[in-house]
């Protein structure tokens, strides 16, 4: 049976070369990179230079990097964190975040009596600036909470309207940056964000780690205690071979940059002239098919399909050998509809079934050409 793998945001295909690196450093690095001996030193070196590669790539100092176990983890620590430790009072999210931030707002909002307020997003998924400058209008302490890349739909955010709005209001500005980091570049001595997150596994690298960026003395403290490691913020012994994965990763993402992202643009492009051409009716949520202001790597569409279609379409798409998902991975298996779309779509297309499409350097054309045909004869029957 043909597969067709194009569930690249949920996560993505580890490369060779960083397979190959981890292989390495488990076998010839197996040392405790806190040990004083030759064995520790060998991974302690390991760590830091990866630490150092990554500083160097965003324009940060290393002091400003802590590994963590990935983005869930990274979010959950700055959000609680900034409550517990920087006296923050008011945050300002969106109803389209990722669950990793949504689900922690909304719990610091009843455990910790703080203010939540959300900001307006149109029908497209689009942040209302103007809302977002008036909620920021206050005396509180404030943190902001948007995701650079919306995860479901691809809107992008201006991280950097953001970040001086943020600056001009005296808030604290956090981006959960998953979906944007090894596909993007970005400057964080320019843009000035206090605190982002990544994880390795959706830029080619392995699952369970990433890291988080916390401006220099931000004045977080440790939410994982029992160790002095990563400065004292996330106590426990680092996955070195994971790290030097992530490192390898990242290194290779940002080398290939300009002919990877051309390449899967391409592919996007293709994908959307070829399920408009073969299925007319079909619609995109958000701003996915927008170049301009959505991610290169994912489409969100929605099918001219009755209701009932909606609970089979992907164990039909699976039965093709087909991967794609209706929403966030961390929700497979969940009968409700997305909170993300539930949010932009109108009632009608609600009921439609959705599926977002997304790429990378490893999915070709012909996939592109089979995806469309299965479409295809499942609206048509």
């Amino acid at each position: 049976m043909k597969t067709v793998y194009f569930d690249n945001a949920a996560t993505t295909q580890i490369r060779e070369e960083v397979i190959n690196s981890m292989a390495e450093v488990m076998q010839n690095n197996y040392g405790n990179p806190s040990s004083s001996h030759s064995f520790g030193r060998s991974s302690k070196v390991l760590l830091e230079t990866s630490r150092k590669t990554i500083a160097n790539i965003f324009n940060v100092t290393t002091s400003e990097i802590v590994f963590t176990s990935g983005g869930t983890e990274a979010d959950n620590l700055i959000l609680k964190s900034a409550v517990r430790d920087l006296g923050v009072t008011h945050i300002i999210s969106s109803k389209i975040e990722h669950h990793a931030v949504l689900k922690v707002v909304e719990q610091l909002e009843k455990t910790h009596n703080i203010r939540l307020s959300f900001v307006d997003v149109d029908t497209r998924g689009t942040v209302n600036y103007n809302h977002l400058e008036q909620l920021l209008n206050t005396k509180e302490k404030t943190l902001v909470s948007l995701m650079y890349i919306n995860n479901e739909i691809g809107n992008i955010l201006d991280v950097e309207k953001v970040a001086n709005l943020c600056k001009e209001h005296d808030a604290l500005f956090h981006t959960d940056a998953v979906q944007a980091i090894g596909h993007y570049n970005l400057d964080l001595q320019k843009t000035k964000v206090d605190f982002l997150v990544a994880s390795a596994h959706k830029f080619h690298g392995p699952k369970g780690v990433g890291f988080a960026f916390f401006r220099k003395d931000s004045g977080l403290k440790p939410s994982i205690i029992g160790g002095e490691q990563e400065r004292g913020f996330r106590a426990g012994t680092e996955s070195v071979h994971n790290i030097v994965g992530m490192e390898t990763a990242l290194k290779l993402a940002y080398n290939n940059l300009e002919s990877e992202s051309t390449y899967i643009k391409n592919l996007k492009r293709y994908f959307i002239n070829s399920i408009t051409e073969a299925i007319p009716e079909v619609s995109f949520n958000g701003l996915s098919e927008d170049f301009e202001a959505s991610t290169y790597t994912l489409v969100n569409v929605c099918l001219p399909m009755p209701p009932e279609a909606v609970s089979m379409i992907l164990f039909q798409l699976d039965l093709k050998g087909i991967a794609c998902s209706r929403g966030s991975a961390c929700q497979s298996g969940s009968t409700q509809v997305s909170h993300v779309l539930a949010e932009i779509l109108n009632e009608t297309n609600l009921q439609k079934p959705s599926l977002r499409f997304s790429f990378s350097i490893y999915n070709t054309k012909e996939e592109v050409d089979y995806v469309v045909s299965v479409l295809k004869d499942l609206v048509n029957a």
